[in-house]
């Protein structure tokens, strides 16, 4: 009997997921393919592909799952977070994620996925919907949206300062300083810019 026949259908899924990350870790990106998880999953060529119609759907659903492991570790670092220091702490987490799993964060973000994936697009919305939850609580008065989408945008743009070697990391003490001070200008600066634009508002 086969190896792919001791499957039942969310075994193999999930085995292939797992072969997946596997690659993504020992290869990067550019040893992902549906047969090379075939092959390290050791089943057909072709069993992949009863869960995944092409490379994009593959990546989708691995990006799907780092998006669960990220919220939970945003979570982790404060489950609510509704003062300055606290958000500092998860943006904290976030850099600290992207470090620690390089391969899987870049396929998180960087990859071409299936923009038809519920299960990303699920995943991906929960993350945003924490952001946005964090500005709400600590700036009630601000433009939610639109500092949730600055905030993600920092601690997004310094993970990939930090992977692509732009930033010093030579301790996770160092990274951990600097992306606390990067988010406390941010909120710092926050309601001093709320107030340079209410004065510039029609009638102010």
């Amino acid at each position: 009997m086969s190896r792919s026949s001791t499957y039942h259908r969310g075994a193999l899924r999930a085995a292939c997921l797992r072969a997946a990350r596997e690659l993504l870790e020992e290869h990067g990106s550019a040893g992902l393919s549906l047969r090379a998880v075939a092959r390290r999953a050791g089943v057909s060529a072709t069993a992949p592909y009863s869960h995944f119609a092409d490379r994009e759907a593959l990546v989708s659903a691995v990006a799907a799952e780092g998006y669960r492991e990220l919220a939970t570790y945003l979570a982790q670092a404060h489950p609510a977070p509704s003062t300055p220091d606290e958000p500092a702490a998860v943006a904290v987490a976030y850099v600290r994620f992207a470090l620690e799993h390089p391969a899987l964060f870049r396929a998180m973000v960087a990859e071409p996925c299936d923009p038809t994936s519920e299960e990303r697009v699920a995943a991906t919305a929960a993350i945003s919907e924490y952001v946005r939850t964090i500005v709400v609580a600590t700036f009630p008065d601000a433009d939610a949206d639109a500092l949730s989408t600055t905030m993600w945008a920092l601690v997004h743009g310094l993970a990939f300062l930090y992977l692509d070697g732009k930033l010093g990391s030579s301790t996770p003490e160092i990274v951990a300083a600097q992306a606390a001070s990067a988010v406390h200008a941010l909120f710092n600066a926050a309601p001093a810019m709320s107030g340079t634009a209410a004065a510039f508002q029609p009638g102010a």
